[in-house]
C-alpha cells in the first residue's frame, strides 16, 4: 500500500509546472491534497484547471500571509513547499517582490508548520543556490553562492528552513533539484523554447550556448519529493535531486535536433544573456545522498524526456514561438 493512502497533504504552488505535477502523483497515490497558489482575478488554477477530484481542495491567496497560510497549513501531516518567484530575469528588475514571496513566503509556511503540529515539511531549494560550480559533481556540502537576486532569496529562505529545525524543532527536509524539465514549463525556459523554435520557427535564438546543466525530467523530480517526503529520519537534512549528467545548452540543441528530425540556424543573442558575474556556468548534481538514504535514482533518461517534451509542444503548439526567448 502506498505510504500516502489517506494522508492529508498540502502543496504550496501546486497550481504550476512542478507543483501540479506533484499534485496529481499524490492524488494517484491515495492521498487528500490541498494546494494554495496564488489568488488572481481570473479565479485561475493554473496547470490544475479542469481538475476535478473528490480529494482535492485549492485555495488561492498569498503565501506571505502568515494568518491566510497557517489556516491552509491547519490538519494538514505533510507540508510540501513549492511556492515561490522563480524566473531568474524578472528577480533584477523586482527583487523587493523576491524576497517578500521567497523569503517571507517559507517564514510564513515555517511558522504554519511550527504552530500547527505538521508530521514534516519538504522544502524545496534549487541548485541556483551554489552558484558556479567550484567542483563537480556538486554535492550538499558545495559553498552557496548566490549569483542572482532570486538565489539570493533562496539561500536565505534555506537558511530559515534549517534555523527553524535547529532552533524549534521543526521536521523540515530541504529539497534541492538541479534543473527540472517537461511538459508544462515555462516556454520561456530553455528546452521549451528551444523545442517551440526547433519545431516551428525559422531559427533558433538562445543567450548562450556555453552554460552546462543537469537536467532532470519533471516525473523523476515528482518522485523524489514522494520518497522523501515517507521516508523516516530525515529531519534537518538537505538533498540534491539530479541526475549527474550535465549538457551544454549548445549540446541540448543539439539533442532537440536530433528528436525533432529538424534542423535550424542557431543564433546567439548578447541581449538575452545574464550581468557577466551573474551567469551561472555549470551545475551537475551528487545525487548520492538522496540514492542512499531514501532510494532516489532517476528513471527518465534525457533523450527520453526531450521526446515527451516535443510531444507535448507539438499537441499545444505556441502561437508565436518566436516570441519566446531563453
Amino acid at each position: 500500500m502506498s505510504a500516502w493512502v489517506g494522508r492529508d497533504v498540502l502543496v504550496t504552488g501546486g497550481c504550476g509546472f512542478i507543483g501540479s505535477h506533484l499534485v496529481e502523483a499524490l492524488l494517484a497515490e491515495g492521498a487528500r491534497v490541498r494546494v494554495l497558489d496564488l489568488y488572481n482575478a481570473a479565479n485561475s488554477r493554473g496547470f490544475l484547471e479542469g481538475l476535478s477530484h473528490p480529494d482535492l481542495d485549492i485555495r488561492l491567496g498569498d503565501v506571505s500571509d502568515q494568518e491566510f497560510t497557517r489556516d491552509v497549513v491547519a490538519g494538514c501531516d505533510t507540508v510540501f513547499h513549492l511556492a515561490a518567484l522563480i524566473g531568474i530575469p524578472y528577480s533584477y528588475v523586482a527583487p523587493g517582490h523576491y524576497v517578500r514571496v521567497n523569503v517571507g513566503g517559507t517564514l510564513a509556511v515555517l511558522e504554519a508548520v511550527r504552530r500547527e503540529g505538521v508530521r514534516r515539511l519538504i522544502h524545496t531549494s534549487t541548485s541556483e543556490t551554489y552558484g558556479t560550480a567550484q567542483y563537480t559533481p556538486i554535492d550538499e556540502k558545495h559553498p552557496a553562492v548566490a549569483q542572482s537576486p532570486y538565489a539570493a532569496t533562496k539561500v536565505a529562505a534555506d537558511q530559515l528552513a534549517g534555523s527553524y529545525h535547529r532552533s524549534f524543532d521543526v521536521p523540515v527536509v530541504t529539497i534541492r533539484p538541479f534543473n527540472t524539465f517537461g511538459p508544462r514549463q515555462s516556454m520561456r525556459a530553455v528546452l521549451p523554447t528551444v523545442m517551440a523554435q526547433a519545431l516551428y520557427a525559422d531559427e533558433v535564438k538562445v543567450g548562450s550556448v556555453e552554460p552546462r546543466r543537469d537536467m532532470t525530467y519533471v516525473s523523476d523530480t515528482v518522485n523524489g519529493f514522494l520518497l522523501a517526503g515517507a521516508a523516516e529520519g530525515l529531519e534537518g537534512e538537505v538533498y540534491n535531486l539530479g541526475t549527474g549528467v550535465a549538457h551544454s545548452v549548445g549540446e541540448m540543441i543539439e539533442m532537440v535536433f536530433e528528436v525533432t528530425g529538424e534542423r535550424k540556424p542557431v543564433r546567439t543573442d548578447s541581449e538575452r544573456v545574464r550581468p557577466e558575474r551573474s551567469e551561472v556556468d555549470e551545475l551537475l548534481s551528487d545525487f548520492s545522498r538522496a540514492r542512499d538514504a531514501f532510494g532516489f535514482t532517476p528513471q527518465v533518461s534525457f533523450l527520453e524526456g526531450l521526446r515527451r517534451l516535443r510531444d507535448h509542444v507539438a499537441e499545444s503548439r505556441p502561437t508565436d514561438p518566436t516570441s519566446y526567448t531563453v
